[in-house]
């Protein structure tokens, strides 16, 4: 596999946007502010924002040369990044969010890590960040093995070929050999398109060294949406690959399902439709949740949790409306498929 000719390729920093007036300017500073010795663009695609974040980039536009502009008008992160990579003038493509800041030396860092690796794409770690009580709790279960699940990215691996790469420092050649992001997606994108990079023969990469500041969803509906929505397109894809999915996926909507079945058992105990042996045989179903109980229990306790109880208390609430509402978007996913679901929570500005 090529390596870029120069120590120093220039790159294209790829950015969608849409209703991010509270975060947009610290996202585009953090990429201005990249100390790296090559040539560097920032393409913004914008969606049809209505909070005030399109008259915002147009202003940094027109304030630095370096950032441009390209229109997106539908709700598609994967259709975006293709606009972005094709009106892209470099062959490194750093995919960036609107909710992430990077630290200055992360281009630097990371074009050394996919030179001196050969990878075709490769990511660091997800560091959430919050502002009050319900975004650092939820900042806390992002950073946490029980909010999300133990992904790489999250934290505690070490450097190596990876699954998936965190956003994605990319060559545009194999990106194009794969036919860039999968448009029919809504969610999921990153994973798919790095599964697609593995089967073609490319090296996806894992380097712990690159840290990326993540503010999450801010409110509690935004995040039952954000989390049902990719709970939804994990089930779509599930339903398209089968069991080229990691298992990890398949313990959520295992949870919702016992919680579920457990509600229904004691219904029909409490109505006496079942009872005696038959009784003791299907009260298997509420292991699931008495465990998941217990560990509600352990987090509220715990002191990685949070300082005071009520910040244990809304950490232990920001896990179970992450794993309840993935969960359930899966099993729909899975069963009718995800359609056109979107992230409901990127319209509420």
């Amino acid at each position: 596999m090529g390596q870029p000719a120069s120590s120093h390729p220039g790159v294209s920093y790829v950015m969608p946007v849409y209703n991010e007036a509270a975060y947009i300017d610290d996202a585009i500073e953090s990429v201005l502010a990249q100390q790296y010795a090559g040539e560097r663009e920032l393409v913004v695609v914008l969606g049809p924002s209505t909070d005030g974040t399109t008259e915002r980039v147009h202003a940094r536009a027109a304030a630095d040369a370096r950032i441009r502009i390209v229109e997106n008008s539908q709700l598609s992160i994967p259709l975006s990044l293709n606009l972005g990579i094709r009106a892209a003038a470099h062959d490194v493509i750093v995919r960036v969010d609107a909710h992430t800041e990077l630290p200055a030396d992360y281009t630097a860092l990371g074009v050394a890590t996919l030179q001196r690796t050969g990878a075709a794409s490769l990511g660091g770690l997800m560091v959430a960040t919050g502002r009050g009580r319900l975004q650092s709790a939820i900042a806390r279960a992002y950073n946490s093995r029980f909010g999300l699940g133990g992904g790489a990215y999250h934290g505690g691996a070490s450097e190596g070929p990876a699954e998936s790469a965190y956003l994605g420092i990319m060559r545009r050649g194999p990106l194009e050999q794969v036919g860039l992001y999968d448009e029919g997606l809504k969610r999921g994108e990153d994973w798919e398109l790095n599964l697609r990079l593995r089967e073609a023969g490319h090296l996806v990469w894992l380097d712990p060294a690159l840290r990326v500041a993540y503010w999450p969803r801010d409110t509690w509906s935004k995040l039952a949406r954000q989390f049902t929505a990719t709970g939804i397109w994990r089930g779509e894809l599930v339903r398209r690959l089968g069991g080229r999915n990691s298992l990890r996926y398949f313990a959520p909507p295992a949870l919702v399902l016992a919680s579920a079945l457990s509600a229904v058992l004691i219904v029909l105990e409490l109505v006496g439709l079942v009872t005696g042996l038959a009784a003791w045989l299907l009260s298997i179903v509420y292991l699931g949740p008495v465990l998941y109980l217990v560990l509600l229990l352990m987090l509220l306790v715990s002191g990685s949790s949070g300082e005071r109880l009520a910040d244990r208390a809304t950490f232990v609430g920001v896990i179970v409306v992450m794993h309840y509402s993935w969960g359930a978007g899966f099993l729909r996913g899975l069963v009718v498929g995800a359609r056109d679901a979107v992230d409901r929570s990127r319209i509420e500005s």
